[in-house]
């Protein structure tokens, strides 16, 4: 449900989707390849295309500028940037270029805002603050502790969609506003790369059309992704893109998958009244998150509510209802391979992450060839061919190439990228973006979880410490009798680093961006417990969390800079 945090619950054995697009794994990979780009560094630097500064000099002067003695014979093109998809991560990338000055198009084969915004973090988000308030209504205890009487609670299941609906409707309407009134040129039709610095688009059935650019930025995002074995009919099999539709509220509907998208819609349906049964591959619920705030979100957001679940399965075979029948579920064990249940539910949602959408961009004209559908990046989102060198003037953000399938994320890699093309060397460090669930309490997390610092520690040869705080002891979440939560901070006593922070509670997911800020800019916990809060505030919670933490008295030393992953 949250495009902008899709996970990855593998729910079937010959799924060609490896584990690791869940966002754990993606952690994973992150901590991997921090360590393969140190040591490349040099090497990367020094493949960078020659003189590109002295070049882009140039360009900002004029499209059609000349070439600089180092640049090669003059050359003239349609647009300084061309970006190949609209949503959340293109959108960022092209209003970023026309601040640096560059004449910028973007080519949208859909409609503007892509999945976020259309189906994912944005409608998503509507039918949330639906369940939130569903579920404070029928909480008489709650109520009561409030001094409140509220009648029986009830909801208009089309008013409901319809919010969900005009919510991504206006916001949509916003991105491409924005963008038309900065210069950008929106620019109708699937693109697709013709060869170094040439697009074509067009819709189907009409005449394409050609345009040069000196750089593309590849943003085409990703799909809901389906195992094999399962048959999705968009009525009683569903996956998240019909989910958010809304067109029925089902009394038992079963959902394969217990990452973000999973637990953020089983909040909802149960809310709305549905029974629910969760199918997951791996032995835990929700294990793209810390440990020790999952088993605190499951005893919040899974025992009291009517859920059940079943671990350690795969879904092999969903078929959809018809003739009266039930939607049919065969379970297999995860480990032996040997069925071991079936499950006749009225409804079954697919909510087993995302795939890369990124067939038929012409990429073998470049030749570059996808790994698992993405599309190979190195760390500056520089795009690498077959042989492994760099396609010049080519990137590629987003869910496209895999590296944090997150909204946010790819709108900084299309800022980061800009920053390249037009001069300014950088770098993102992925540890420091944050992710959310925006479930009711909400989960948040930054950084490593209490299991990947560790395995670091050992093999880097540092020790970790832990710190927590409770929202038991907040005054705004007792006042607001939604004292149920944790903050946990992973980090450094040897040199105050932050290695994670993860929070579980009301409104976790505006409360992180503290913590991943001061993980972006390199803050260390002995210096960030001198920052102020305002009293009474949830932010108190991370001030009493960076307080709490142990740091050695001999340390004097700062961090240093971030490192990027």
């Amino acid at each position: 449900m949250q495009a902008s945090v899709s996970s990855l619950s593998i729910s079937h054995p010959n799924s060609t989707f490896p584990s690791n697009i869940s966002l754990c794994g993606l952690r994973q990979e992150a901590l991997r390849i921090h360590s393969v780009s140190q040591l490349n560094k040099r090497e990367s630097r020094r493949i960078r295309i020659v003189s590109r500064k002295s070049c882009l000099q140039k360009r900002l002067v004029s499209v059609s500028a000349s070439a600089s003695e180092n640049c090669g014979p003059p050359k003239s093109f349609d647009y300084d940037l061309v970006i190949i998809g609209a949503g959340v991560g293109g959108h960022g990338a092209a209003l970023h270029a026309v601040e640096k000055g560059l004449k910028t198009a973007i080519v949208e084969g859909d409609v503007v805002g892509g999945t976020c915004v259309n189906r994912g973090c944005v409608p998503s988000k509507a039918l949330l603050a639906v369940s939130g308030r569903m579920r404070e209504l029928q909480n008489e205890h709650h109520m009561k502790a409030l001094g409140l009487q509220v009648a029986a609670a009830g909801y208009d299941r089309q008013a409901v969609a319809d919010h969900a609906n005009n919510l991504a409707s206006k916001i949509r309407n916003n991105l491409t506003n924005s963008m038309r009134s900065l210069g950008v040129d929106i620019l109708t039709g699937f693109g697709t790369i013709l060869g170094p610095q040439k697009v074509k688009y067009g819709k189907v059935g009409f005449p394409n059309n050609v345009i040069t650019a000196k750089d593309i930025i590849i943003a085409t995002g990703s799909v809901p992704f389906v195992p094999r074995g399962i048959e999705v009919d968009g009525k009683t099999v569903i996956t998240s893109d019909h989910a958010l539709k809304l067109e029925v509220v089902p009394d038992w509907i079963a959902i394969v998958g217990s990452g973000y998208i999973g637990l953020e819609f089983s909040d909802v349906y149960t809310a709305l009244g549905s029974e629910v049964t969760f199918i997951e591959a791996l032995d835990l619920l929700m294990p793209g998150f810390d440990p020790e705030i999952g088993k605190l979100a499951q005893r919040v957001l899974i025992n009291p509510r009517k859920i059940d679940y079943h671990t350690g399965v795969f879904a092999t075979k969903i078929t959809p209802a018809k003739d009266g029948k039930p939607v049919i579920i065969e379970l297999t064990d995860a480990k032996t391979k040997e069925p071991k249940d079936t499950l006749e539910v009225d409804a079954a949602l697919i909510a087993t992450g995302r795939a890369p959408f990124t067939k038929g961009l012409g990429l073998e004209n470049i030749n570059v060839e996808t790994q698992r559908g993405f599309v190979p990046v190195d760390e500056r989102m520089r795009v690498i061919d077959a042989n492994g060198n760099l396609v010049p003037h080519l990137y590629c953000i987003g869910d496209a190439n895999g590296k944090m399938m997150l909204a946010h994320a790819a709108s900084a890699q299309g800022i980061s990228v800009v920053e390249q093309v037009t001069g300014r060397d950088h770098v993102l460090n992925h540890l420091s973006i944050p992710a959310a669930c925006f479930t009711h309490p909400e989960i948040s997390m930054v950084g490593l979880t209490e299991p990947q610092a560790k395995e670091k520690a050992e093999k880097e040869g540092f020790e970790i410490s832990i710190a927590k705080t409770s929202f038991k002891a907040n005054t705004k979440a007792l006042a607001e009798n939604e004292g149920e939560g944790l903050a946990k901070l992973i980090y450094r006593p040897d040199s105050g680093e932050i290695l994670g922070v993860h929070i579980f509670g009301m409104h976790a997911a505006d409360l992180i961006h503290e913590a991943s800020n001061a993980i972006a800019l390199g803050t260390r916990v002995q210096d960030i417990k001198f920052a102020v809060h305002a009293h009474p505030t949830l932010s108190e919670v991370l001030d009493e969390l960076f307080k709490s933490a142990k740091i050695n008295a001999s340390v004097t030393e700062p961090v240093g800079e971030p490192v990027a992953v």
